[in-house]
C-alpha cells in the first residue's frame, strides 16, 4: 500500500496494534480488545511496574491547529510555528493510586494522599514510588510483587486529579504495565470527560490462579469514594492531603 493510499484510507488500521507485535513489543488494551492474561504470557511472577505518564494536548498549550490532510495534502510538509505556553494554560496534575483486596479479606488503598505508600515484600504487596527514575512525565509508579500473587484477590489502578481544576480532556495520559516477561501493556485515557476528577484505569484479578488484566477506563466526577462505590470495595473515606515529601 502506498503512502498516499494510507492517508486516504484514514482510520482503517486503527486496531493494528491491539494484540501487540514484535516491532512494538506492546499490547494496547482497547474497547474492542480489553483483556489480557499475565499468566498465559508467562508474566505472573516478579515485580509488575505500573507507570503513569502524561502530557498536555497540543491544542491546549498554544499549539497551532492542524489542517486536514484531505483538503490540504501538502500542509504536512510545512513546519509548525513554535509558540510559547500561555499563562492561561490550566495546571493539571495527575496522580496514580491502587485499591487492593487480598485473599484474607484485607482491603485498602495505596496512594500519595495520607502517605499510604504500601509495601512490596509484605501485605499488601503493592508499593507506590514518587521517584521519577524511569523518566515518566508525572513521576508516578506503582510496583506489584507478583511472587505473592496467591495472596492478591483483586487490584484497581486509578488516576485522579488532586485538588485542582478537572481537565482530563486537556491531557494525553497513558498507563503502562511493565511485566517481568513479555510485552508491555498500554491503556490510553483518550475519552473525553472534561468534568471528571478520577478514572478507574485497569483491574487486575486473580481468577483461579490466572492473573487477568482488564481495561476499565471509567471516569467519575468524584474521588476515591465514588470509585469505591462503583466497584464495591466498602472502605471508609475521609479528606486526605499530600505530605510535603510526597507532593510535587
Amino acid at each position: 500500500m502506498s503512502f498516499w493510499d494510507r492517508l486516504w484510507r484514514g482510520g482503517s488500521a486503527q486496531f493494528e496494534f491491539d494484540s501487540g507485535t514484535a516491532a512494538t513489543n506492546t499490547i494496547e488494551l482497547t474497547k474492542r480488545h480489553p483483556v489480557v492474561s499475565l499468566s498465559k504470557q508467562g508474566a505472573a511472577t516478579g515485580n509488575l511496574r505500573v507507570n503513569l505518564s502524561w502530557r498536555m494536548r497540543t491544542s491546549d498549550i498554544g499549539g497551532p491547529e492542524k489542517n486536514s490532510l484531505l483538503r490540504h495534502p501538502f500542509s504536512m510538509f510545512k513546519p509548525d510555528v513554535v509558540q510559547a505556553h500561555t499563562q492561561s494554560m490550566v495546571n493539571v496534575d495527575l496522580d496514580l493510586g491502587c485499591l487492593y483486596e487480598l485473599v484474607d479479606g484485607e482491603k485498602g488503598v495505596v496512594q500519595p494522599l495520607g502517605s499510604l505508600f504500601g509495601a512490596l515484600n509484605e501485605p499488601p504487596y503493592v508499593k507506590l514510588s514518587g521517584d521519577d527514575r524511569f523518566g515518566s512525565a508525572s513521576g508516578e509508579t506503582i510496583y506489584v510483587n507478583l511472587d505473592h500473587r496467591d495472596a492478591i484477590k483483586r487490584l484497581l489502578v486509578f488516576v485522579y486529579i488532586y485538588d485542582q481544576t478537572p481537565a482530563f480532556d486537556r491531557t494525553h495520559a497513558v498507563v503502562t504495565l511493565y511485566p517481568s516477561n513479555g510485552p508491555r501493556i498500554e491503556i490510553h485515557l483518550d475519552e473525553r470527560a472534561p468534568q471528571a476528577r478520577s478514572c478507574a484505569v485497569i483491574s487486575i484479578e486473580n481468577v483461579k490462579g490466572d492473573l487477568v488484566v482488564r481495561r476499565e477506563v471509567k471516569f467519575v466526577y468524584g474521588f476515591q469514594a465514588e470509585l469505591d462505590r462503583l466497584y464495591g470495595w466498602g472502605l471508609q473515606w475521609g479528606r486526605g492531603y499530600k505530605s510535603k515529601v510526597a507532593g510535587r
